[in-house]
């Protein structure tokens, strides 16, 4: 019980000291033993990489798990060292409703088989994203994890240790240079038979603050290498994370490999099986209007400053020459459209027809024609037109 007590109050009278010396720092009234430049390099480093560290493995967990609700319940059965159990994903969900739906419309229609359809595939794209999920919860969060709940928090520790044992050893200096100095002023005194016994007491107590000074170096040598050498590690730690980051964008780059292979399977399936009902659903075909894909009216080419598109080419089967000519090409009784320049354009020969930005034209497209290509009548003025260069207004 007599060490346990005499052990209380030399601990405490170690932390008042340290307390006592990281004040007086703290108000310029007292030295501080600086650390060499190459531990200070590696403790900035140390801490810059665990900040940034840190803030990946959290926003990688948002990535990964972007419901708070689910991330609080996986990290409490992860302290409790229980297994998490299996949840089901979103698409996964989506994919057994839309199946679940289909037996109530029929899978024998139109709707409900394609919601079959669309419903197996939405399963295997939740699929696709439970395995990629636990392969980066495997190869890149828990390194991460590892490293700021063991190695940093061992970094931390040793750190700790090491400015106790530079208090402690300011705190040797701090006794020493009173103890010399209060010896030099003995010395100085007038009286030798008087100072004398005071003298060698203040000779005792500077030779005992040199002692404690040596121990508290040493002490200080021995806990700035073995920081040192942890600090060191952080090299080691930044090799092992971008390996588990090249394998974390392997196993992104497999999920949205699978996730692409998968939409266009869905999407060749419901283009065989819908295509007598919806023939323009999933391709279109520009032979039924002859006029190919041209800009929008809110397409950005229609912007200030946008540049006008590349002059399309010009086949020599626009028209059949052998058999008509432009002044001989006649509108269609209907199919007939106003359209609007969007740039100017200047033609490359006689069978065009040269437009001016904004203005209004009429348009139609004749048997034989490029779909890329109109013909355009402005007045009693006849070409053939650009279809990129126009916007369709009925």
């Amino acid at each position: 019980m007599d060490f346990n007590v005499k052990k209380l109050a030399s601990d405490a009278g170690v932390f008042f000291t340290r307390a006592v010396q990281y004040t007086e720092e703290k108000l310029g009234q007292a030295e501080k033993t600086e650390l060499d430049a190459h531990l200070e390099n590696l403790i900035a480093r140390a801490d810059c990489t665990k900040n940034w560290t840190d803030k990946i493995f959290r926003q990688t967990e948002v990535l990964l798990q972007p419901n708070p609700s689910a991330r609080i319940e996986e990290f409490f059965y992860e302290k409790l060292d229980r297994k998490i159990p299996s949840r089901i994903t979103n698409a996964e969900l989506l994919g057994q409703y839309m199946q679940d739906a289909a037996k109530d419309f029929g899978p024998g229609t139109p709707y409900g088989s394609t919601l079959i359809t669309v419903g197996e595939y939405q399963k295997r794209l939740g699929g696709a994203e439970r395995e990629f999920l636990q392969t980066s919860a495997i190869n890149f969060l828990t390194p991460l994890r590892n490293f700021l709940e063991g190695d940093w928090k061992t970094i931390s520790k040793e750190r700790r240790l090491l400015e106790n044992r530079r208090l402690d050893l300011d705190v040797c200096k701090a006794r020493l240079k009173k103890a010399k100095l209060a010896e030099a002023k003995a010395a100085a005194a007038p009286d030798f038979q008087e100072t004398r016994p005071r003298n060698y007491v203040l000779s005792a107590s500077a030779s005992a603050a040199e002692h404690e000074l040596r121990v508290a170096q040493t002490e200080f040598d021995r806990q700035a290498e073995v920081t040192r050498l942890l600090l060191e590690g952080i090299s080691s730690t930044h090799v092992n994370h971008l390996r588990c980051l090249h394998e974390f964008v392997e196993a992104q780059a497999a999920y949205y490999t699978q996730c692409h292979k998968h939409m266009q399977d869905l999407q060749k399936e419901l283009s065989s099986a819908n295509g007598d009902t919806f023939p323009n659903a999933f391709a279109v075909n520009a032979s039924t209007s002859g006029v190919s894909t041209g800009p929008s009216p809110l397409s950005t080419a229609t912007l200030p400053g946008a540049s006008s598109p590349s002059r399309p080419p010009n086949p020599s089967n626009a028209l059949e020459p052998s058999t008509l000519k432009i002044e001989e090409v006649k509108p269609p009784a209907t199919g007939t459209r106003k359209a609007k320049v969007l740039y100017d354009y200047d033609a490359a020969d006689t069978s065009e027809l040269s437009l001016l930005a904004d203005e209004l034209i009429t348009v139609y497209t004749v048997p034989g024609m490029d779909p890329d290509w109109l013909i355009g009548e402005r007045g009693n003025q006849k070409g053939k037109v650009p279809v990129t260069y126009l916007e369709l207004l009925s």
